[in-house]
This record gives C-alpha cells, sequence and structure tokens, in this order.
C-alpha cells in the first residue's frame, strides 16, 4: 500500500464568507459581555449612589418606617412589605385560574379554538401595564370601592379580626385592588408559560393514562404535573418577578402611604411606586440616596427571585 504524501492532500476550499465569521464571533461575543458589563454597572451604580442611605441608617433602613423627606428620616421597611404583600396576593389570585386557563388550553379546548384563545392570552400578556393602571384607577377602583368594599366594611362585625382586615378608606385605592390588578397582569404570562409546558408532556404518557381509565383530573394531577413540576414552580417564580418589579399600574391604585399595610382595604406602597412617585421630586441627596437604594432592595429581591426560576427551569431540562 503506497503511503499519500502530504502533498498530495487535496486542501479543502474554504466556504464563501468564512473571512466574516470569526467577526460574527467577535460581535456576539461583544453583545454578551456589554450585556454583563451593563448588570455590573447597574449593581455597582445604585450601590454607590444609595451608600449613603445605608451608611447613615444602617440595618434600621429596612425595619424603619418613617419616611420623612422633611426630617431626613428613610426607612423602607413599609415599601418593602407592601411589595411582598401586594405580589404574593396576586400570585394567590393568579395562579389557580392561569392552571385552570392552561388545562383547558391542554385537554378541553377544542381544536379550532385553541390556537385563537392562545394567542389572545399571548396579547394580553403584551399590554403595557400603563393601560392597566388607568383601567384600574378609573373603571375597576370606583366599581370595587361601590360594589365590593363599601359593603363588606358595613358587614363586618365591630372588634373582630374581620374589621380589622377590612379597615380603611372606601375609595378603592388600596392593597386589595393593587393586587387583583396585578393577578391580571400577570395571569396571561403565567397561562402561557403553563400551556407551553404542559404541552412539552409527551403525548404516550397521557394517553397511556386515559386508556388506564383515569378521568381529566386524575391525569392531569398523577401524570401532567409531575412530570412539569419543577419548571411549573419555576413559571409561577416569573410570575412572581413580575409582579415585583412592577411599577406604573401599582402607583395608580395602591394609595402610596409608606406606612405598614394593617388591613386588605387599606392604603400602602411598594418599591417601585415609591421611586415613580418621589425621584424626580427628590429635595435632598438623601433623599435620593433613599431612593436609589430602594432600588438596589428591588434589584436584589427580583434577581434572586427570579434567579431561583431559572434554576427550577433549568433543573427539568438536565433531569
Amino acid at each position: 500500500m503506497t503511503a499519500i504524501s502530504p502533498d498530495e492532500i487535496v486542501q479543502r476550499t474554504p466556504p464563501k464568507g468564512a473571512v466574516f465569521d470569526p467577526i460574527f464571533k467577535y460581535l456576539c461575543f461583544g453583545a454578551a459581555t456589554a450585556l454583563l458589563a451593563s448588570l455590573t454597572g447597574i449593581v455597582i451604580s445604585l450601590g454607590i449612589w444609595g451608600w449613603p442611605a445605608f451608611h447613615k441608617f444602617g440595618f434600621g433602613f429596612f425595619t424603619s418606617t418613617t419616611w420623612n423627606p422633611v426630617t431626613g428620616d428613610f426607612g423602607a421597611a413599609g415599601p418593602i412589605v407592601g411589595t411582598l404583600v401586594s405580589s404574593i396576593l396576586a400570585l394567590m389570585f393568579a395562579l389557580p385560574l392561569a392552571f385552570g386557563v392552561a388545562v383547558f388550553l391542554v385537554e378541553f379546548c377544542p381544536p379550532i379554538l385553541r390556537r385563537p384563545i392562545g394567542v389572545a392570552v399571548e396579547l394580553l400578556a403584551g399590554i403595557p401595564s400603563i393601560v392597566y393602571g388607568m383601567w384600574g384607577l378609573f373603571v375597576f377602583a370606583p366599581f370595587f370601592a361601590q360594589h365590593i368594599e363599601i359593603p363588606v366594611m358595613a358587614a363586618a362585625p365591630p372588634g373582630t379580626i374581620w374589621e380589622t382586615l377590612t379597615t380603611g378608606i372606601p375609595n378603592g385605592d388600596n392593597i386589595l385592588t393593587a393586587s387583583i390588578i396585578l393577578a391580571i397582569m400577570i395571569l396571561p404570562f403565567m397561562a402561557a408559560v403553563l400551556r407551553e409546558l404542559f404541552l412539552t408532556v409527551p403525548v404516550q404518557l397521557r394517553e397511556s393514562g386515559y386508556g388506564m381509565g383515569s378521568t381529566t383530573l386524575e391525569v392531569v394531577t398523577s401524570i401532567t404535573l409531575p412530570y412539569v413540576r419543577r419548571s411549573a414552580v419555576g413559571a409561577v417564580m416569573l410570575g412572581l418577578g413580575r409582579a415585583l418589579g412592577e411599577t406604573m399600574a401599582v402607583t395608580f391604585i395602591i394609595g402610596n402611604s409608606h406606612d405598614l399595610p394593617t388591613s386588605l382595604f387599606g392604603a400602602g406602597s411598594t418599591i417601585a411606586s415609591t421611586i415613580a412617585n418621589e425621584f424626580n421630586e427628590a429635595t435632598s441627596d438623601m433623599h435620593t440616596a433613599a431612593l436609589i437604594a430602594l432600588g438596589l432592595v428591588l434589584f436584589m429581591i427580583t434577581f434572586t427571585v427570579l434567579a431561583i426560576a431559572r434554576a427550577l427551569l433549568g433543573a427539568d431540562r438536565h433531569a
């Protein structure tokens, strides 16, 4: 057998456009690096500009409910608690409905309606938040005050916990109304993600369940949910992350009080609504630093929630 010399090996002709491949590679690398640098820059900037507030008030910045620009005392407990309470309430309202919508689209919806309803759900997720806020302020809040808030407050027995939970000014601007609007906003997003997750369940698994005589409820609870449980939790966390950072819709109807919310019908505030209301009217450097420190707190809360969500979503892909 005769060996082939290197000179006899035919060199492969590089494809057209190969000269641009390194450029394309460096452009992609630059885009990813710019994103990471922007994220790092935002965190560092928030930390630097918010440091005067952290340095002056220390841990009390997180526990105090005093927010007084006149005296220069700033405590973030009210906005932090308002953010968590309104977001958790919104999640409690939206999750059962989102689950029901996703199951209907996957299990019960006629094929001819499945795509139009699915597209409608995705379109609802894209409506700007200020539209929800204006609708909540001019339509939902007055209706809620007249037909729900006032009758419930009148029916609450004096001296009971029910009266404590329903105390407030009956104008529709309160924690509960803001939570309902938040729930309406995150509902389409969660329903769309859950529907996509349910569609990843192999048809053979679901059909085997039906073949053994299982009902739809049994198939959903025994096959579908266990198959996507980690990713479903991740989808819920993504919805919570969006609720935590929502600004304009909440600003319109939450009442904007810096005190701790003591009832469902009481006014409150969130971190995002406080920043939106006061940043342009900050009267001192410490006021500005406190608002920027609030932004850093919101960033860390949202980042933690989304990191947990991504970890749970990725766990199913590698399982």
